[in-house]
């Protein structure tokens, strides 16, 4: 083992073993379902913010966006970022507080399954249940995504087998999940989140002085641009520059529609039940902003600089070796690597290291908070609500730590395919979050005229719509290449609110409760 190898293993025992510790002391206070799931509604403003945003970004930002820039892709990755920042933005000052108040008044619900049942008075659980279904779909889908980070980085870094690769992801993030529950996840994403902070912060300036200033590093860049649609690095380059120079509006409509997402992300919404107190929100909210905004300026920088720098030192990405004969180029794999590569040869080993973590703390702080909710929602939901009423705390979380291995599990197979791109499944699962819980969340907190048959169709039909819209090419029709979040979201809505009308048997005791929810103070 050459000691630059040495290092680098150093830097990544060295903040595994801190994570795996983290879940050891936190483990310690689960003490009810409420602890494990919600950290007993005690989590302040500052762990919050970054452990929303940070498990709201996962490894897509810090490979899947960059490796986009990398291949032209920077339009798409500015109107998806400022769809997010927007999205963000609008969900903690919509949301946030009303979320957190209805669900302590609809039966102090701590998962968003419990929160629709109770908020909806669904007494025959079809609700629940759906919803359930979703959650473990999806989060799958998400989950494998973590891991496919995962792989790739120690692949990039390591040189290790794919597979191998993906097991060691795998045993990182499912032991801190399934013995610290909410606590750790908070905590975890915390460090995570501060860890991707400063990398980028560090990075983009390196980056940019090292190209000798912002105006020869964008004409380095244009000629790289040049070049690659040139043909000069292969036709796979060119295919993809081309595609992405391009860019339509329906293109720039899609990539904003991402902002949807926020309203229903289960892992992320969650959070706004778990703050300590109300009036903490609005601290949690410029926290989470101010971390999203330069994290995003990072990524652009990586990204789309991350042409020249590397070109500079020799490496190119993302081209088929056979096609490249350069002299003095060396073709490396995924461009959704180019985060890494530059880490390893801007740094000293163990820095490199400790900054090349966290690409692994995105994966982590995504994967363990998607494996949270799930398992919540198999444990408390389903068990607890269906199968078992009288279930003891103790047994309810063991249920959920099982459940957090079995989704693990499954995510994992899911990720054994080394060509899966980790923006395409992050894209997937967040369109069905978004298209399907998205409008209810809204619906459930600022109307109270839903009922439990409109919320059950419009959840059916958002769900369907994703996953059908997804699955028609565009070439059937156009139209289908628009992201699907946007059609589920309006289409669940529409239902909802269509189905919700027609329902004439409102619940007496659901509109006494939301007026109560209303006259709640802050």
């Amino acid at each position: 083992m050459t000691a630059t190898l040495f290092a680098l293993l150093a830097a990544f025992v060295l903040y595994l073993g801190l994570m795996v510790l983290v879940g050891l002391c936190s483990a310690k206070g689960n003490n009810s379902a409420s602890d494990f799931f919600l950290g007993g509604r005690k989590v302040g403003p500052w762990v919050t913010a970054l452990s929303a945003e940070a498990s709201d970004s996962s490894a897509w930002l810090l490979m899947g966006l960059p490796g986009l820039c990398y291949l032209g892709g920077f339009k798409e990755t500015f109107w998806t970022a400022i769809g997010l920042i927007v999205g963000t933005y609008l969900a903690w000052l919509f949301i946030a507080k009303p979320l957190r108040k209805c669900s302590i008044a609809f039966g102090d619900s701590i998962t968003i399954p419990e929160f629709f049942t109770n908020r909806f008075k669904d007494k025959s659980h079809v609700l629940s249940v759906i919803s359930v279904i979703f959650i473990v779909v999806f989060f799958t889908i998400y989950t494998a995504s973590g891991f496919v980070a995962c792989a790739k980085l120690f692949g990039s870094v390591f040189g290790l087998n794919w597979n191998i690769s993906l097991f060691i992801g795998f045993i990182i993030i499912l032991s801190y999940t399934i013995m610290g529950g909410y606590r750790a996840v908070c905590t975890t994403d915390f460090i995570q989140g501060a860890l991707i902070f400063v990398a980028f912060v560090i990075s983009s300036v390196i980056t940019i002085i090292s190209l000798g200033g912002i105006g020869n590093a964008v004409d380095q860049v244009r000629d790289f641009s040049s070049r690659a649609m040139s043909g000069e690095f292969g036709k796979n380059m060119l295919v993809t520059f081309t595609a992405n120079k391009t860019f339509s509006p329906m293109s720039a409509v899609s990539a904003f529609a991402w902002c949807l997402g926020y309203f229903g992300m289960p892992h992320i919404i969650v959070r706004f039940m778990g703050i300590r107190s109300n009036k903490e929100i609005k601290t949690a909210r410029r926290v989470g902003i101010t971390w999203m905004i330069i994290s995003y300026i990072g990524t652009f920088i990586i990204g789309t600089l991350g042409t020249a720098y590397l070109l500079n030192k020799g490496i190119l990405l993302g081209a088929n070796p056979s096609e490249i004969s350069l002299e003095g180029i060396k073709v490396l794999g995924s461009s959704e690597t180019v985060f890494s590569e530059s880490m390893i040869r801007m740094y000293p080993a163990f820095i490199a290291g400790i900054f090349l973590c966290a690409i692994l703390a995105a994966a982590m702080s995504t994967a363990d908070s998607q494996l949270l909710s799930a398992s919540s929602a198999i444990g408390q939901d389903i068990f607890k609500g269906l199968i078992k009423k009288d279930a003891s705390e103790k047994t309810v979380l063991n249920v959920s730590r099982i459940s957090v291995f079995a989704v693990a599990v499954v995510g994992l197979l899911l990720a054994r395919n080394p060509n899966s791109s980790i923006f395409g499944l992050v894209s997937y699962a967040w369109a069905g979050f978004g298209g399907t819980f998205g409008p209810l969340v809204l619906l459930a907190l600022y109307w109270k005229g839903t009922t439990a048959k409109g919320a059950i169709a419009g959840l059916i039909t958002g769900g369907i719509t994703v996953i059908a819209w997804h699955n028609i090419p565009a070439s059937v029709n156009p139209i289908f290449g628009l992201y699907e979040i946007l059609p589920a979201f309006i289409i669940c809505m529409l239902v909802t609110v269509v189905v919700s009308l027609l329902d004439k048997n409102k619940d007496p005791e659901m509109l006494a409760e939301f007026d109560a929810y209303k006259k709640m103070e802050d």
